[in-house]
């Protein structure tokens, strides 16, 4: 089976100025995480301003193939980007290069597909052309739930997994994560909860995995590595449930490299 992610290539600024136009987004922090387990291929747009950093990441890691990366002839995508007690806090971004992209998305039935956090109505429509597919995974972005939350309840209902913090949780579902699971038909659902790491839920039951101890840098990014190195693991090894407890610490050790460099710096070394 193959891997796929749909998702955003970014350039990632900070108001002190720590961070200013770092190279980041969802199918990037993805594919560097899960490609040291499984080869992954990426879709996602990025500008003229971007496409050289890109380029030159993506040329050393041949696990990952770019032959989905569009260059789009608007800005890439761009967040404003803070921090807080151990977690991201998004401060405003500008997207305005969904509104010309056209994702180019796999075919055939047996793949793996993970859709990264970016505008709601992209993940929707990506997730009608592809719900065929062996198994379909997205994230969430708080940022967006706050006026898509209706669209991210249609693409749930898509997906045979999702990932999301506890706040974004919050959000979709006043109840607890296991009625949330069962009343969406999820096979799983990860709950992401930054230093206190990352709570699983199946029907086979509830799995905690602690956050590995890790200096922490920059949080940006952690829940897309977490995601990448847990489904690149997981279907390294077939996607059997045996293999389900050491995937979700391949996710937990991908974050904790994340979060102890600047951006990309620590997954692309």
């Amino acid at each position: 089976m193959r891997l796929f992610v749909v998702g955003s290539v970014a350039l990632d600024s900070s108001p002190g100025g720590e961070l200013r136009d770092e190279l980041g987004g969802s199918a990037l922090y993805f594919s560097l995480a899960a490609s040291r387990f499984h080869p992954v291929a990426l879709s996602a747009p990025v500008g003229p301003d971007g496409e050289g950093a890109v380029r030159q990441l993506l040329r050393r890691h041949t696990a990952i193939d770019d032959s989905g990366l569009d260059v789009v002839n608007a800005p890439t995508y761009r967040w404003l980007v803070g921090s807080a007690h151990g977690r991201t806090v998004d401060l405003g971004s500008q997207d305005s290069i969904y509104d010309r992209w056209q994702p180019r998305l796999p075919t055939g039935g047996a793949d793996w597909i993970f859709i990264g956090s970016m505008r709601p109505d992209v993940q929707l429509a990506v997730a009608r052309q592809v719900a065929g597919c062996q198994l379909l995974a997205a994230d969430a972005m708080l940022s967006y739930l706050h006026g898509d939350a209706d669209v991210v309840g249609e693409l749930i209902d898509l997906c045979h997994w999702f990932f999301c913090t506890r706040e974004e949780l919050d959000m979709l579902w006043s109840g607890d994560a296991e009625a949330f699971r069962i009343g969406r038909r999820l096979r799983g659902l990860v709950v992401k909860d930054g230093p206190d790491g990352a709570v699983l839920y199946t029907a086979d039951g509830v799995r905690h995995q602690p956050a590995l101890a890790a200096r922490v840098v920059d949080t940006t990014g952690a829940g897309d590595s977490f995601a990448g190195g847990m489904l690149g693991y997981w279907l390294s090894h077939h996607g059997g449930p045996a293999a389900l407890p050491l995937a979700l610490a391949a996710g937990a050790e991908m974050a904790a490299r994340t979060i102890s460099a600047v951006g990309l710096k620590a997954l692309a070394d």
